[in-house]
């Protein structure tokens, strides 16, 4: 009996040992595995971080190429836009540039140009003579010692009005009033960077052009909601720039740079940032930078525009 009890004890502990191997090769299963995916993660993670650092890498670089044309050229000839390509770290890389004075500074415009955008945008006549005047309340410093009237606009909201200069276009959605429909159209027409009371026609959108101009009749348009376009090229119901409001009246030392990137792997991003041309010592200065924005200039093969 004594050598039975010896061989079952013997075939236990070998099961022991067995279970026990088994469950170490579990662990270490396990353990390939969380590493694997460790490795699968941060792999995809330098992948990213690698494109992102390329991207910076190839804006910063339309950036310096963009304020080297526009330095070789006198502040009083320098082209309002233009566009080039060039290639660079296996990618191919298109630029357009366009000075602010395309857009409506929220800063400076006249309550009559604020007006005749928003009509133009598709706003009653009212409803856009108010829209300017709370973006003017928004803008103005209160006068001390009097009623601060604009600010008690606010008081259900929760918040005040900035009373002072806008410091980013987003900030037209805080004014009081104003649809959040009307605020997305019109944020490709505005800028707090132009500087100027005016827009230089030359490079204006025919919106800007429109609200420019004769503001009754800007808001005419068909059901449809688009303007219908004359055999000229002027939109029905808008009349067309005279000889005076076509002379440029506004020039701008920052410039709006829409950088596209098209990767070998096919990837595409779109940056658009905007500078402020300096001197010598500071050729320029970035004043706004986004990345992964909607292409809206695309730069033909040919390189120029």
């Amino acid at each position: 009996m004594a050598p039975m009890g010896k061989i079952r004890r013997s075939a236990a502990r070998r099961g022991f040992v067995i279970v026990a191997v088994l469950w170490i090769l579990a662990a270490l299963s396990s353990l390939a595995i969380v590493f694997s995916a460790y490795l699968s993660v941060s792999a995809r993670a330098l992948a990213v971080n690698d494109t992102a650092l390329r991207t910076e890498a190839l804006v910063s670089a339309s950036l310096e190429l963009a304020a080297y044309q526009l330095a070789l050229s006198d502040e009083k000839v320098r082209p309002a836009h233009g566009a080039f390509q060039f290639r660079l770290d296996e990618a191919s890389v298109g630029v357009t540039f366009t000075s602010e004075a395309a857009r409506v500074d929220l800063n400076y415009a006249s309550k009559d140009m604020l007006t005749g955008l928003f009509i133009v945008l598709g706003a009653g006549k009212d409803a856009a003579v108010e829209y300017a005047d709370r973006i003017i309340g928004w803008r103005t410093r209160p006068v001390p010692g009097s009623a601060n009237v604009e600010a008690a606009r606010y008081n259900a909201l929760g918040y005040s009005p900035r009373q002072a200069l806008f410091t980013h276009v987003n900030e037209l959605a805080l004014v009081v009033g104003l649809p959040a429909a009307l605020v997305d159209r019109a944020l490709p027409f505005v800028t707090v960077f132009n500087g100027s009371p005016d827009v230089d026609p030359a490079i204006a959108a025919p919106e800007i052009i429109a609200a420019r101009g004769d503001d009754k009749s800007a808001n005419q348009r068909d059901m449809s909601g688009d303007r219908s376009v004359s055999p000229n090229g002027t939109a029905l119901g808008l009349q067309a720039p005279s000889a005076q409001s076509a002379v440029s009246t506004a020039k701008s030392s920052c410039y709006r740079i829409e950088t596209a990137i098209r990767f070998r792997n096919g990837r595409r991003t779109t940056s658009e940032v905007v500078i402020a041309l300096g001197d010598k010592v500071e050729p320029y200065r970035v004043l706004s930078w986004h990345d992964d924005v909607e292409q809206r200039h695309p730069v033909s093969p040919g390189g120029s525009s």
